[in-house]
């Protein structure tokens, strides 16, 4: 399942690259095994050849884009001197020239690359070399969000109330609260909230449920400041000026009845809102 969704956000990627670039062929692909990137998403491609190419670190110019955790281009793919050409046989078979490579790095770690090409020796633009870092920035996140979301799920088997671990578990979800409306899929931030809703409704501290409705935001706030965020740095968080959390924060305090930051952590925490 993780696989698949993984893929589909290459895919998306890709297709927005070719979109706002309009570069003719791109093509990408995640980590197979370690040091090694398997190309399985192509779009705009004539031929099969780069399809299931395995690209190990430092060969070519994804391999280089792999080893140095860093984008690359090459104006004319065959004739680059700064890169080995163990693919040359299927760059040429697909008919490619001017080539970039971009690097999915998430936390240090290279998950996969993406390419844009063209099949002209041209010199790739500043244009065209931003919109392909911003698509593999878009997968970075939304790798993360998914490794977030299971890490999470993860410290949630049987934690005690009080322990470390449960505390963690209330930290993960203030970040992904806050994370949430930057994720640009609409279907994986909804995805994300209702993560984040069946974990707060699950571990209500009394077991009973209180009918209380609070806005998103101002549930996203109180969430930041149930792991101990300030208004300014829950702001940071939120994207959202100081002024606008502190009425957010009223608000949700006054729905829950609640004289204090602390009290309306307690009464959401109890109504199941938050972990």
């Amino acid at each position: 399942m993780a696989e698949a969704v993984e893929a589909v956000e290459m895919r998306a990627a890709l297709l927005r690259l070719r979109r706002t670039t309009g570069l003719p062929v791109a093509f990408g692909g995640l980590l197979h095994d370690p040091g090694q990137v398997r190309l399985a998403e192509l779009t705009g491609a004539a031929t099969s050849a780069l399809r299931g190419l395995l690209i190990s670190s430092g060969n070519g110019l994804g391999g280089k884009s792999i080893a140095l955790r860093r984008p690359f281009a090459v104006t004319d793919y065959q004739e680059a001197r700064h890169i080995s050409h163990e693919y040359d046989a299927a760059v040429a078979a697909e008919g490619l020239r001017s080539v970039l490579a971009v690097p999915v790095v998430v936390r240090r770690k290279v998950r996969g690359v993406l390419y844009g090409a063209l099949r002209t020796a041209l010199p790739i633009g500043d244009r065209t070399f931003d919109a392909a870092v911003a698509a593999a920035k878009d997968v970075e996140q939304s790798l993360a969000v998914h490794d977030e979301v299971q890490r999470l799920l993860s410290l949630t088997r049987e934690p005690a109330a009080g322990s470390a671990a449960w505390e963690e578990v209330r930290a993960a979800h203030s970040e992904l609260r806050a994370l949430a409306p930057r994720v640009p899929d609409a279907g994986l931030r909804d995805e994300l909230l209702a993560v984040c809703g069946r974990l707060a409704g699950a571990t209500a501290t009394d077991g009973t449920l209180m009918p209380i409705g609070l806005a998103p935001r101002e549930l996203d706030v109180l969430s930041c400041v149930s792991a101990g965020a300030t208004n300014a740095a829950a702001a940071e968080l939120l994207g959202l000026r100081p002024e606008t959390v502190k009425g957010y924060l009223r608000s949700a305090m006054r729905k829950l009845g609640a004289h204090t930051r602390l009290e309306a952590v307690v009464a959401a925490r109890r109504a199941g809102l938050l972990p």
